[in-house]
C-alpha cells in the first residue's frame, strides 16, 4: 500500500451564499497522478488552491505527507510557502523583466541559497527541459510552449514533493498540448512527485491520470482509474461528461425478457426496446439505457437489438468517422474506424450489443448493478 501524500477530509468552501466545495474527501498516494476533472465553475480549482494554501477552507482538514496543514477544528493553518508544494498555473506568471534564468532562479534567491548552488540547479533543470540555449531570453521572446516549460522548470528547481497544476495547457494549441502532455507525464515519471492536476479537458484526464476525480457542483461524483470512469460511470452525469461524441441515451422501463442466456432485463422505451445483460432488475423501474457511440455496430441484416436507421450526417476525422443516424425521430451517434460505403439518406442496420448497454436509475441517475439482488 503506497504512502498517502495528500489527505483531504470533509473539505468545504463557501463564498457568500455559494457552496463551491461541498464536504469533499479523497487521498492521493505516493507518486500518484490524480486529475480533478469537471466543467467550468465546478470547484476543482478551489480544491487545488486550498491544498496549496492560497485559499482558506471554510471547514475540513488537509494533510500533506502526514502533517496537518489545515484544520478548522484544531485551528491549524500552515502558510503556502511552508507546505512544500510546487505550483503551475494556467497563466505562466513569468516576470516579463527577468530572463528565463532569473525567472527560474527567483524562488531559490528568496530562500537565500548560495549563488553557485542556484546556478547549478537552474542549469540542471534548463538542460532537463531542453531550454539551456534560451537562458538569457525574456518571456515575450518565447512561444507559449516554451513559456510553459519555463513555468514547469521554476516549479521543478525547488524540488517539491507535491506538484499542483491548474489548467497548465489550456492556452496552447492542439499540437503543443499533445507535446506538453507527454512532457508532463515524463516529468512525473522521472521525478516521482505526487501530482494533482486540474483540467476541464477530458482527453487530458483520460490520457494522463492514474485516477480521475469527476467533480460537479462542488462534489466528487466518481473517483476511479480512467478506464473505469469511462466503461462503468457511476451515474448519468459522469456518463454524459466523459466521452466524445456523447453517450447515446434511451429512456424506458424495465421488463423481464427470456433469452438463451436466461432472464434478462429489457429496457422498453421510445422508440425501441433493448435487451441488456442485466439480471434480477426490478420490473417497472424507470431507467435510462446508454451506449457509447463506438459500441454500436453497423450490421448487414436485422437481429436482436437491431434497428433500421437513416443516415443523417457523416463526419470523417482521419482514422474515425462519426455517423448520425435517425430512427423514429431519435438521433444516434455511431463511431466507426473502418471504411464505410454509406451516404446521407441511406438506410443502415444498427445493432446495440447487450453487453455494452449501461442502465441507470432514472430518478437517482445512478448506475444499476449488473446483478441486482
Amino acid at each position: 500500500m503506497p504512502e498517502l501524500i495528500v489527505e483531504i477530509k470533509n473539505l468545504t468552501k463557501v463564498f457568500g451564499d455559494v457552496v463551491a466545495v461541498d464536504n469533499v474527501s479523497f487521498d492521493v498516494g505516493e507518486k500518484e497522478f490524480l486529475i480533478l476533472l469537471g466543467p467550468s465553475g465546478c470547484g476543482k480549482t478551489t480544491i487545488l488552491r486550498m491544498v496549496a494554501g492560497l485559499e482558506i477552507p471554510t471547514s475540513g482538514e488537509i494533510y500533506l505527507k502526514g502533517r496537518c496543514v489545515f484544520s478548522s477544528k484544531k485551528g491549524i493553518l500552515i502558510p503556502a510557502r511552508e507546505r512544500g508544494v510546487g505550483l503551475v498555473f494556467q497563466s505562466y506568471a513569468l516576470w516579463p523583466h527577468m530572463t528565463v534564468f532569473e525567472n527560474i532562479a527567483f524562488g531559490l534567491k528568496v530562500k537565500r541559497m548560495k549563488p553557485e548552488l542556484i546556478r547549478k540547479k537552474v542549469e540542471k533543470v534548463l538542460k532537463y527541459i531542453r531550454l539551456e540555449k534560451m537562458a538569457s531570453r525574456y518571456p515575450q521572446q518565447m512561444s507559449g510552449g516554451q513559456q510553459q516549460r519555463v513555468a514547469l522548470a521554476r516549479m521543478l528547481v525547488s524540488e517539491p514533493n507535491i506538484f499542483l497544476m491548474d489548467e497548465p495547457l489550456s492556452n496552447l494549441d492542439a499540437k503543443l498540448r499533445l507535446e506538453m502532455r507527454a512532457e508532463i507525464k515524463n516529468i512525473h515519471f522521472q521525478t516521482g512527485a505526487t501530482t494533482i492536476y486540474v483540467t476541464h479537458d477530458q482527453i487530458e484526464g483520460q490520457t494522463m491520470a492514474k485516477r480521475i476525480a469527476i467533480i460537479n457542483n462542488g462534489i466528487i461524483e466518481q473517483i476511479d482509474p480512467p478506464k473505469t470512469v469511462y466503461s462503468r460511470p457511476s451515474n448519468l452525469f459522469v456518463a454524459d461528461f466523459i466521452g466524445s461524441p456523447s453517450i447515446n441515451k434511451i429512456e424506458g422501463t424495465i421488463a423481464v425478457r427470456d433469452t438463451a442466456e436466461g432472464s434478462m432485463a429489457e429496457v422498453r422505451g421510445e422508440p425501441l426496446a433493448l435487451i441488456t445483460s442485466y439480471k434480477n432488475t426490478q420490473p417497472g423501474l424507470d431507467v435510462v439505457a446508454a451506449i457509447r457511440p463506438e459500441n454500436i455496430s453497423i450490421v448487414s441484416k436485422p437481429g436482436i437489438n437491431t434497428i433500421e436507421a437513416e443516415v443523417q450526417t457523416i463526419l470523417p476525422s482521419g482514422p474515425e468517422t462519426i455517423l448520425q443516424a435517425k430512427y423514429s425521430g431519435v438521433l444516434f451517434s455511431i463511431l466507426v474506424t473502418k471504411e464505410l460505403e454509406v451516404e446521407v439518406g441511406h438506410n443502415i442496420f444498427v445493432s446495440f450489443p447487450p453487453k455494452h448497454i449501461l442502465v441507470f436509475d432514472k430518478n437517482s441517475g445512478n448506475l444499476l448493478p449488473l446483478q441486482a439482488h
